[in-house]
C-alpha cells in the first residue's frame, strides 16, 4: 500500500504539483493540501486522469482550529475503485473566506458542502442551494464550531398544549459540575465522601 501511495504522490508532484502546496502520508492515506483557488482544478484532475481515478466522493467535512487566523480546514475525501486508494484533500480557510463549491466536479458533494455550512459556517461559492440542512432555519450559531457552547443557546421541543414546536431558555437539572481532568483516571489518592471509614480515617 505504502509503494503504491508514494507512487501517486511522485506522480501528482511531477503532473501537476503547481495545484497543491503539499503531499504527505500519514496512517495508510495520502493527503494533499491546497487552496481554493486550486480545489476546482485539482480535484477535476483527480476525477479525470486515467492514472488516478478518483471518481468517488465519501465525505467533505470541516474541522475547527480557533487559534488559527484561517480558521478552518475544508476537508475532502476521495476514492479511486480502479487503484482501490483513498486520498485526503485540504483546504485552509477563514470564517469570511468562502471555498469554491465542488458540486460541477462531484453531484454528491451537494449534501456535505450543505453539512459543513451548517455544522461550522464554512461559505462555498458557486454552490446550488447553500442553507441549512441538519438544524432548523431559526438556529442561532454553528454547533461544531469549537466556541459553540455546549448546551447551546436555546432548547427545541414540541408543546402538547401549544400543538406547536417552542424555544426556551436551556435550563440544566444538574448544577454545573467541574471535573480535574488533569489527574490520572487510575491510582488518585481521593477519599470520596462517605468512605472514610472502609479507609480507617
Amino acid at each position: 500500500m505504502s509503494e503504491a501511495l508514494n507512487s501517486l504522490a511522485t506522480y501528482l508532484r511531477e503532473t501537476k504539483g503547481a495545484l497543491f502546496a503539499e503531499a504527505t502520508i500519514a496512517f495508510g492515506d495520502l493527503t494533499l493540501t491546497t487552496t481554493g483557488e486550486t480545489i476546482v482544478a485539482l480535484l477535476t484532475f483527480l476525477r479525470d486522469d486515467a492514472r488516478c481515478g478518483f471518481v468517488n466522493i465519501i465525505d467533505v467535512c470541516g474541522v475547527d482550529y480557533p487559534a488559527r487566523a484561517e480558521r478552518f480546514d475544508v476537508v475532502y475525501h476521495l476514492l479511486s475503485p480502479k487503484q482501490n486508494l483513498r486520498i485526503r484533500v485540504k483546504v485552509a480557510t477563514s470564517e469570511e473566506e468562502p471555498v469554491p463549491s465542488i458540486c460541477d466536479v462531484f453531484p454528491g458533494a451537494d449534501w456535505f458542502e450543505r453539512e459543513a455550512y451548517d455544522m461550522y459556517g464554512i461559505l462555498f461559492t458557486g454552490h446550488p442551494d447553500l442553507r441549512r440542512i441538519l438544524t432548523d432555519y431559526g438556529f442561532e450559531g454553528y454547533p461544531l464550531r469549537k466556541d459553540f457552547p455546549l448546551t447551546g443557546y436555546v432548547e427545541v421541543r414540541y408543546n402538547d398544549e401549544a400543538k406547536r414546536v417552542v424555544y426556551e431558555p436551556v435550563e440544566l437539572k444538574q448544577e454545573f459540575r467541574n471535573f480535574d481532568f488533569l489527574s490520572p483516571w487510575e491510582g488518585t489518592d481521593y477519599v470520596l465522601p462517605g468512605d472514610e471509614k472502609a479507609k480507617g480515617g
